[in-house]
């Protein structure tokens, strides 16, 4: 038996919940693989976690805006 078919036979086993994993599991794979994708996929990636970072600080500015408003340190 090859590698393919001891794949596929594993793949056959899994119960169907875990399907899904798997599935994404390979295009992953292949996104990895393909030089261009996975470069664009590291833009994308990227450019997520500073659009997220740059929530997290709007929101705690924000906070701090609103706590200094609330003591009368500031007025609107």
């Amino acid at each position: 038996m090859g590698l393919h078919e001891i794949i596929v036979s594993k793949i056959r086993d899994l119960p169907e919940h875990l399907m899904q994993e798997v599935n994404d599991f390979v295009d992953f794979l292949i996104i990895k693989h393909d030089r261009e994708r996975w470069q664009l996929w590291l833009q994308f990636a990227e450019a997520m976690e500073l659009a997220e970072s740059d929530l997290a600080d709007y929101v705690s500015n924000l906070e701090a805006y609103e706590e200094r408003l609330a003591r009368g340190e500031i007025q609107w």
